[in-house]
C-alpha cells in the first residue's frame, strides 16, 4: 500500500511539473526547446527506484499529461521522446556508470532526437533536420540544469520506499 501511494506521489510531481512546464514561454526561435522538468522524476525515479518503476512513472505521466494539456500531438512527440530518452538513460546508468548528470544530459539529447525524428516523419520533411545542432546544445543545457537539480534534490529527499 506504501509503495503505491509513493508511486502516486511521484507520477503527481511529475505532472505538476508538465503542467508548470507548460505555463513557461517557449524558448525563441526553436520550436521544442523545454527544460525537461518532468525528467527530474524520472532521473530520481531511475537512481532511487529502478528502470522498471521510473518507466512506468514517466508513462503515466505522458499518458495523463496528454489527456490534460496536449492532446494526441502532443503525446505522440512527448512518448517518442521519453522512449529514446528513456532507453539511453537506462543504458548509461547501467552500462557506463554515468553519474546522474551525465544520464540526465543524455536523456535530454535523445529526447530531442526523438522528437526530431517524429516531427521529420509527420512533417514529411528532412529540412527539419536543420534544427539537430541547436537541439542537440539546449539538450545538453538542460539535461545539465536536470541532473544538478537531481543530484541536490535527492540527497535530500528523505527514503519514502
Amino acid at each position: 500500500m506504501r509503495k503505491t501511494a509513493v508511486f502516486g506521489m511521484l507520477i503527481c510531481a511529475a505532472l505538476m511539473l508538465s503542467y508548470l512546464e507548460s505555463l513557461l514561454p517557449a524558448a525563441p526561435g526553436i520550436p521544442g526547446i523545454k527544460l525537461g522538468l518532468p525528467n527530474l522524476v524520472t532521473v530520481l525515479c531511475l537512481y532511487r527506484y529502478g528502470e522498471k518503476k521510473a518507466l512506468l512513472v514517466n508513462l503515466c505521466r505522458i499518458l495523463l499529461s496528454a489527456l490534460l494539456f496536449s492532446g494526441l500531438s502532443g503525446f505522440l512527440y512527448s512518448v517518442s521522446g521519453a522512449l529514446l530518452s528513456f532507453a539511453v538513460m537506462a543504458a548509461g546508468k547501467r552500462k557506463t556508470g554515468l553519474s546522474i548528470i551525465g544520464v540526465s544530459v543524455c536523456g535530454g539529447v535523445f529526447h530531442n532526437v526523438g522528437q526530431l525524428l517524429v516531427a521529420i516523419f509527420v512533417l514529411q520533411s528532412v529540412w527539419i533536420v536543420f534544427y539537430l545542432p541547436w537541439l542537440l546544445f539546449a539538450g545538453c543545457l538542460t539535461g545539465t540544469f536536470i541532473g544538478l537539480c537531481a543530484r541536490e534534490v535527492g540527497k535530500r529527499l528523505p527514503a519514502l520506499s
